[in-house]
């Protein structure tokens, strides 16, 4: 039997066909009894069965082969609970062909948010449990024996016994019958199609819920908290329209009678389960009255993407998590597009951008992995749902969109989900799809950026009228790597009117201007013939609307050109954006000053998108931490979707302790334009996007130390708490406010953290409880932020909740943070296991350190308390502390940073 242990894939010796699952699960003593039986296909000679099951008790006598009338009894049953793999070891061959396995079990509904499952709620004050499944990536074995891979596709039978009648039992089909028999029933459901283990789900518990249908009669629910039945009405309108939207965009209908949508109090994100799709709360209800406009689009976008699913992953799957990408990435670019459709005054392509920075981030860490990552061990599966899956996934296939054409990259989408419906696919098929349909060398061209990790920077300069391109690998470390690409290159000069693209497939090559653009560049500019208007032409801008997956370094006379346009609006939103977040990362490599990137910053002076803006105040908020030592590092990703805030940091360590003044200033002087533009209070008719600038702008303020912003804070907020229907402070700025007040709070003046405890306290809807918990440990005093991380190991916060704090520690409570993460560390990790929320906690306390001593004394740690499941998350926060440290000392030694910082804050215009 020792064969079948630390294996990465289960043998295929036999094949699952068929699921008959029964279960009873117990909501008072949190454990759950049940069988299984499974028509099973002997495919070749084996005296074993080979399958998956963690943390289940077999019943061995129960275990039984039938084929034909014959019965086989194992002789030895074992589980290896390393792997989660159990192994029936039979006394003679078993005969090729169909029979039955039946399995009898038991388990715990643990709290781990993984497996089967108990959240908790509360109901006529009193509390009670819920029993949920949460199997991706590799744990349906936790709730049943089965063939827990992608690829073992089967059909499902599912029966819940002795469920209390009054609450409402849910799983991927719909109720084929329910016999009451007193205070409990039998729910049987129609059988599933085939699918992979991971999206079976089932949920028990109490819920109110309201209801459409598609226009081909779809029956859509969403399912609340009791009372809360009116949060969920934007999600099914959302759902309704996503559904028809994917219909026509796959050509392909919803496979399944009924999609049910379900808001869970203990919960992770959200997951695509075939016909039962589940929710943190936050990310599926919306109050019309105490919601901001960020969770509006935040629940728009999990919807869309989870619903996108249905098709790219639960119709066609991955064939193993090493094409994790291709349901992740995908259904990551879909939701923008199916969000764009529904929304379209959103703009969301313009924040599109933030996913590629977010995938740009992590990419450019000589501790990233390629798209296709091999997985050798179940283990190693929960560090892979990244950045790189999602967005570098979605950001490759919106390069490659946006190179093919939209109608034609439609069509091939179309035509791969009809090929592959039901079955499992590797990412060449896609690529087939695309090659078929487009004629061009999909393979060849993708290949570079699915088997390699990391990605291009393109440097562009101009020689003797020629636009000379060069790529080399980017690491954010300033290392060389020696990766290359081919790189699709769109670029226009001076106008969208005259734009090119081409291939470049080498290291380097140089294009003729004159022959390429149809204009010469001269001291003045260039006159183009196909410029509209014959207008100079005296600017190029690479990478046009960021559509592609790398970064460009410009020489200083182009750099200096295109900061006059920024300056003139003359570029898209997107390309200001990306010209921004490029010298931020080329800054922070040491390919470029700091110098000159502060010079830039001045150019968006009079920026009001809420984009640019998002990426403004992120590194302006990691240049002060920078300078003060306790530098980037938490995910841009935070900072952009409002999870962040910072008080500026101290300089430490005598570093340039002299501008710490001026670094506040300068900044808010940058914003000292749009905060007046957008004020405190919305205005009639205003759009979506300022009503979520309002409060990253105010935020910023708070962050920066701005006294008439925290005073106006202060004075909101007080107001708040002797009426909490008072309209000075509506949910898009309150975020700033609690963050506002909390700049104020020390051990002697307590005053603020105590309120806003009090409001965490009473609140019940749980966006209101995360814009508190991601506010409170902003605080500078140290000891404030030690109550604070003690708070978030208590049963008040609820365990997804808790890594939501470690984003907004201060400056000032960084060193506290790490000594508490080594304090607790065995609490944290028996808490929380494996998976993302304790690589959450880690990368969140570590990555923003900025010293080599930090680098030591955590890597000391982690050798003596190592933990398998986060090894490259761990290796990932190390290297961006040893990037923060190079970068720091690179900052410190600018001599002319004091004259750069005295120009921006106290510039007249």
């Amino acid at each position: 039997m020792e064969q079948f242990k630390g294996q990465p894939r289960l043998p295929k010796f036999a094949v699952p066909k068929r699921y008959s699952i029964r279960l009873k699960p117990d909501l008072i003593a949190c454990k759950f009894a049940g069988s299984v039986s499974i028509d099973l296909d002997i495919v070749s000679d084996t005296r074993f069965i080979a399958l998956n099951a963690a943390e289940l008790s077999v019943d061995a006598a129960s275990v039984s082969f039938t084929h034909s009338s014959k019965i086989f009894k194992p002789s030895k049953v074992e589980i290896f609970d390393e792997d989660g793999v159990l192994v029936l070891e039979f006394g003679e061959t078993l005969p090729i062909g169909l029979g039955v396995l039946a399995i009898g079990f038991e388990g715990i509904l643990n709290d781990k948010m993984k497996g089967f499952f108990r959240s908790t709620y509360e109901h006529n004050s009193e509390k009670k449990n819920m029993a949920v499944t949460q199997f991706q990536p590799v744990d349906a074995r936790r709730c049943f024996p089965c063939w827990d891979e992608p690829a073992w596709k089967a059909t499902f039978k599912i029966i819940l016994d002795d469920v209390p009648s009054e609450l409402v039992a849910l799983s991927n089909m719909p109720v084929g019958e329910e016999k009451v028999d007193g205070h409990m029933k039998t729910v049987t459901y129609q059988e599933s199609p085939i699918m992979s283990t991971y999206l079976v789900a089932i949920v028990v518990g109490l819920f109110d819920y309201i209801e459409d249908h598609t226009s081909d009669g779809v029956i859509v629910r969403v399912y609340c908290p009791v009372g809360k039945a009116d949060q969920g009405k934007f999600a099914l309108d959302l759902a309704v329209r996503t559904l028809e939207f994917y219909k026509d965009y796959f050509s392909v209908p919803y496979s399944l009678p009924k999609l049910d949508m379900v808001a869970i109090p203990d919960f992770l994100g959200a997951m695509e389960n075939y016909g039962l799709v589940t929710y943190q709360e936050s990310a599926l209800l919306f109050d019309e009255q105490n919601s901001a406009a960020a969770n509006k689009q935040m629940v728009s976008t999990a919807v869309t993407h989870e619903l996108a699913h249905q098709w790219f992953g639960n119709l066609v799957t991955m064939e193993w998590w090493t094409h994790l990408w291709l349901n992740e990435g995908f259904a990551t670019w879909v939701s923008y597009l199916a969000t764009d459709s529904l929304f379209p005054e959103w703009k969301v392509w313009t924040q599109f951008v933030d996913e590629s920075a977010r995938g740009l981030k992590l990419d450019g860490l000589e501790e990233s992995h390629p798209i296709e990552v091999e997985i050798n061990h179940a283990a190693e599966v929960d560090e892979i749902f990244d950045a790189i899956s999602y967005r570098k996934g979605a950001s490759i296939i919106r390069m490659l969109q946006s190179y093919l054409g939209a109608e034609c990259f439609q069509k091939s989408l179309a035509s791969y989900i009809r090929k592959h419906a039901s079955s499992n696919t590797f990412t060449e098929d896609l690529w087939a799809a695309l090659e078929e349909i487009s004629g061009e060398p999909v393979n060849k061209l993708m290949n570079s950026w699915t088997q390699q990790m990391g990605y291009p920077v393109i440097s562009v300069k101009v020689k003797d009228q020629k636009l000379q391109f060069d790529q080399t690998q980017f690491y954010s470390s300033g290392s060389q790597g020696d990766g290359q690409w081919i790189v699709p290159i769109t670029l226009c000069c001076g106008s969208y009117d005259v734009h090119k693209r081409f291939l470049l497939r080498n290291k380097s090559e140089s294009l003729d201007i004159k022959e390429f653009l149809g204009c010469s560049l001269a001291e003045k500019g260039c006159r183009s013939a196909n410029n509209k208007n014959n207008a100079l032409c005296s600017w190029i801008k690479v990478n046009l609307d960021q559509t592609g997956f790398y970064r460009v370094i410009y020489s200083d006379e182009l750099l200096a050109a295109l900061r006059n346009v920024i300056e003139k609006k003359d570029l898209s939103a997107t390309d200001r954006y990306g010209i921004l977040d490029d010298s931020f990362a080329l800054s922070m490599a040491r390919q470029q000053s700091f110098a000159s990137l502060l010079t830039l910053l001045d150019a968006y002076r009079e920026e009001l998108d809420y984009t640019v803006l998002s990426n403004l105040i992120a590194v302006m908020i990691t240049y002060a931490l920078c300078l003060g030592y306790c530098v980037y590092g938490l995910s841009l990703t935070l900072i952009f979707t409002s999870q962040i805030c910072y008080k500026l940091a101290r300089i430490a360590a005598d570093a340039v302790p002299e501008l710490l003044n001026l670094i506040k200033q300068s900044f808010i002087s940058l914003f000292q334009y749009s905060a007046e533009k957008l004020g405190w209070e919305p205005k009639p008719g205003e759009s979506h996007l300022d009503s979520m600038l309002r409060g990253e702008i105010l935020t910023a303020l708070a962050v920066f130390g701005h006294d008439p912003t925290i005073n106006e804070a202060s004075r909101r907020f007080r107001e708040f708490l002797d009426n909490r229907n008072t309209p000075v402070l509506p949910p898009d700025i309150r975020k700033a406010v609690y963050v506002a007040v909390m700049q104020r709070v020390s051990m002697s003046n307590r005053w603020g953290y105590e309120s806003l405890l009090r409001v965490y306290r009473e609140a019940d809807l749980s966006e209101e409880k995360n814009r508190i918990i991601k506010s409170l440990a902003s605080c500078p005093d140290p000891s404030i932020v030690l109550e604070v991380l003690n708070l978030l190991l208590s049963s008040e916060v609820r365990l997804q909740d808790a890594a939501r704090g470690l984003s907004s520690v201060s400056s000032e409570g960084r060193e506290t943070a790490l000594t508490w993460l080594k304090d607790n560390w065995e609490h944290i990790s028996k808490t929380w296991g494996s998976g993302f929320v304790i690589a959450s906690f880690v990368s969140a306390v570590v990555s923003p350190l900025a010293s080599f001593e930090k680098v030591k004394e955590v890597d000391e740690f982690f050798k003596v308390h190592p933990t398998p499941s986060i090894t490259r998350t761990l290796k990932q926060s190390i290297e961006r502390v040893q990037i923060n440290a190079k970068w720091v000392q690179s900052v410190q030694g600018e001599t002319d940073l004091a004259d750069v910082l005295n120009e921006l804050a106290y510039r007249k215009d």
